[in-house]
């Protein structure tokens, strides 16, 4: 049975990192390289990070039923290739998607025992100075005060759909909240093949579960409402 882990975060949570070390360290696990119109970064390899495709080949392949899913954010259209769910169907393997909350609305809604993991920043401060530093490191104008709030406020709208995820974790620090991810990875794998579940990988997984985790993300998002002016900033 080929198990699906969906992993969303605001822009610049650390979710595409986190999600690259699931993939370099934990085997078995396909990761689904979206398709995009947006433009690509100077650091990024077609077919790597992304496909990049144009607007009218991105719409024949929604008109073709290609995608697993597909939303627009920012403006460009991302969509997950159905092809990489059979490929790990036939493979043996489980499918790790980095999706939006639009995304995953859509893949809870057709395959429901998909289990989805909602990364947080620690608060809007923390996320706006990584988006500067990551503006910097990308190459590209994210520094302007318009795109920043922009995203900011996007971010606020996204956090608020927490409720919808099965695990959520705040990304503080790096390698602890790898070894959370790794757990939650770890523990579903084994539950749902009737294995015995390491009691420290469960207790670790089980620290993130949406319950137990619902005042920290409340305490995340009052940040960013705090934080909000009469325009919207």
């Amino acid at each position: 049975m080929t198990n699906i882990f969906i992993i969303s975060a605001p822009s610049g949570s650390g979710k595409t990192t986190l999600a690259n070390l699931l993939r370099e360290r934990v085997p078995k696990l396909l990761f689904a390289v979206s398709y995009t119109t947006r433009e690509r970064r100077v650091n990024e390899t077609d077919g790597k990070e992304y496909f990049f495709v144009t607007r009218d080949e991105f719409e024949k392949m929604v008109a073709a039923g290609d995608f697993l899913e597909h939303a627009e954010v920012y403006g460009k259209h991302y969509g997950t290739p159905r092809r990489f769910l059979e490929e790990a169907e036939a493979k043996g393997q489980d499918l790790l998607l980095d999706i939006d909350v639009q995304g995953e609305e859509q893949i809870k809604r057709k395959l429901p025992k998909a289990v989805s993991v909602f990364i947080l920043p620690p608060s809007r401060a923390v996320l706006e100075q990584r988006l500067r530093k990551r503006g910097d490191a990308y190459s590209e104008k994210i520094d302007s005060e318009e795109t920043i709030q922009r995203r900011l406020r996007t971010a606020a709208r996204e956090i608020e759909k927490y409720p919808n995820y099965d695990y959520i974790l705040v990304n503080d620090q790096l390698e602890p909240s790898f070894t959370h991810l790794r757990a939650i990875v770890e523990y579903e794998r084994a539950k749902r093949a009737g294995r015995a579940v390491d009691p420290n990988v469960q207790a670790e997984a089980d620290a993130c579960r949406n319950a137990r985790m619902k005042e920290q993300a409340r305490s995340v998002l009052q940040s960013f409402q705090l934080s909000a002016t009469p325009s919207g900033d």
